[in-house]
């Protein structure tokens, strides 16, 4: 297992992950090709065929991804003749029957996105992060990703009512309810499940460049320091740079050379990274 800790591997993923041991990494996140896209890049691939792609390289990460670990992608749908793609629910669907549990679903909502229009619909400015995982204990460091409570308890905590210093119960009857007095004297909160998150704006060379933000939260989420993060489809190593800057060890993986060179110029702009770069027949 060592041999594939803090390295750029150039090769298929799916040929790659085989050789690497099973049950050995914490978290998996990674933004593969989406349906049609990426064809200057990665050729593409079509919607109607992409779960027949997809589930290889999901069992392979099903594989070596620990029992506690947690698997993030970063998927969106499409649109085909006017009208919404199904496959990222056909996706989620087959890898239930693989065995995966789908846990939670994350929104990025991308805080710059650029305007458009279309004549039946508008700009997406958001991207689906789908958790998935092997059981339903998984590991999870929520204090990791708090934040500022906000102006809103300025007001909100300032006269509670006798409702707010019990906890109420939903009036749906759904089991969920809140206690206002909670809060009090609190500076943090946990986050919604929506991220915020502009998106990369400077050049990367690389076609779909997600900021780091983005996996450097689900990193700090699911996983503590020296664990092991991978990404199969690592293109410009931004999954690579967070991981390192959090002193967690990486696996970054991709088919282009070109792409395998990139990430190791920016781990080491980052001035994190010892090069090392090995080809796949290299890690057998």
């Amino acid at each position: 297992m060592q041999k594939y800790l803090n390295k750029i591997i150039c090769g298929d993923c799916f040929d790659v992950m085989k050789k690497i041991p099973g049950n050995c990494v914490d978290l998996v996140v990674t933004s593969p090709p989406y349906a049609d896209n990426r064809k200057n890049t990665y050729g593409g691939i079509s919607h109607d065929k992409y779960v027949e792609w997809f589930l290889p390289v999901s069992g392979e990460i099903l594989r070596v991804l620990k029992t506690d670990g947690t698997f993030i992608l970063n998927i969106k749908e499409k649109v085909v003749d006017g009208e919404r793609s199904t496959y990222v629910l056909e996706l989620i669907l087959a890898m239930k029957k693989q065995g995966w549990l789908w846990t939670e679903e994350f929104i990025w909502h991308k805080k710059n996105s650029f305007p458009g229009k279309w004549s039946n619909r508008f700009r997406d400015s958001w991207e689906r992060c789908l958790q998935f995982n092997k059981s339903k204990n998984f590991a999870m460091y929520q204090d990791a990703v708090k934040v500022p409570i906000g102006s809103w308890a300025q007001s909100r905590l300032k006269n509670l009512s006798e409702t707010d210093l019990m906890r109420d119960e939903a009036k749906n009857k759904s089991g969920f309810g809140k206690k206002v007095a909670n809060w009090l004297n609190k500076d943090t909160v946990y986050p919604t499940n929506v991220l915020y998150l502009s998106t990369e704006c400077s050049n990367k060379n690389h076609s779909a460049a997600f900021p780091e933000e983005l996996p450097s939260w689900f990193i700090k989420l699911f996983t503590q320091e020296n664990g092991v993060v991978l990404d199969p489809f690592v293109g410009s190593g931004t999954s690579a740079v967070a991981a390192k800057k959090l002193n967690r060890k990486y696996i970054g993986i991709d088919m282009k050379r070109e792409y395998c060179d990139l990430s190791e110029s920016n781990l080491e702009k980052a001035g994190q990274y010892q090069y090392s770069l090995i080809e796949t027949e290299a890690a057998e």
